[in-house]
């Protein structure tokens, strides 16, 4: 999952990020309003959580802007603005989740899944094909009666795929939730990942669209 976090109070953010990513997350974390209108309109998020307090530019002005270009990126915001017309400005402004800080990171973490599923047209968070079972909330998988590990960036690629069993996601995107923009990626680390995969789940289990991109089957 790829997460847009927007929160000017650095320990607030480095203790999100670091709860964010240690469940295989991959974040971009900045801390001013402008910076996040232009990641924005750049690149692609799965998720967005945002601060409203923030310096250049506020988070209202920039959840505005987002749903009046049409983007219905998630957006859980987080904030001290606790009044409930506070809240009701937000969540008319196109917020889809609100908590009031101080929070819980294992709430934050749990609304930010809820909402994901909700975006996505999930009722729950499990999906299985065959033989292979995927709990996305507890990251658990099992093959047949095999409880199967995976490493991170494996997780992150897996993830991705059953999140819309029956879409093709490229080569392109794939690369940039494994590595955001700004690392430097590595040529063949789609399909290294893919085969780990495919050597753990079944040489089936993810198809390859010849000069598209990666899919799951949609749930059996």
């Amino acid at each position: 999952m790829k997460v847009l976090l927007v929160e000017d109070d650095p320990m607030i953010g480095e203790n999100i990020q670091i709860a964010l990513e240690s469940e295989s997350n991959l974040v971009d974390w900045l801390t001013s309003g402008e910076a996040a209108e232009a990641a924005l309109q750049i690149h692609s998020y799965d998720v967005l959580l945002l601060d409203l307090s923030l310096p250049q530019r506020d988070g209202m002005d920039i959840l505005k802007a987002l749903r009046k270009r049409g983007d219905a990126l998630p957006v859980l915001v987080m904030t001290a603005r606790d009044t409930v017309a506070q809240r009701v400005q937000g969540l008319h402004a196109g917020a889809d989740d609100y908590l009031i800080k101080p929070f819980d990171l294992d709430e934050l973490i749990a609304r930010m899944h809820a909402l994901l599923r909700r975006s996505r047209g999930r009722v729950d968070s499990s999906y299985v094909c065959g033989e292979v079972e995927v709990d996305s909330t507890t990251r658990q998988v099992f093959n047949g009666k095999e409880q199967v590990i995976l490493s991170a960036r494996e997780w992150t690629i897996l993830d991705a795929l059953i999140a819309r069993p029956g879409a093709i996601l490229s080569r392109s995107r794939l690369e940039e939730l494994l590595f955001g923009y700004t690392s430097e990626i590595e040529s063949n680390a789609v399909e290294v990942y893919i085969h780990g995969l495919r050597k753990k789940l079944g040489q089936k289990f993810i198809v390859n669209v010849r000069g598209v991109g990666y899919m799951v089957e949609k749930n059996a």
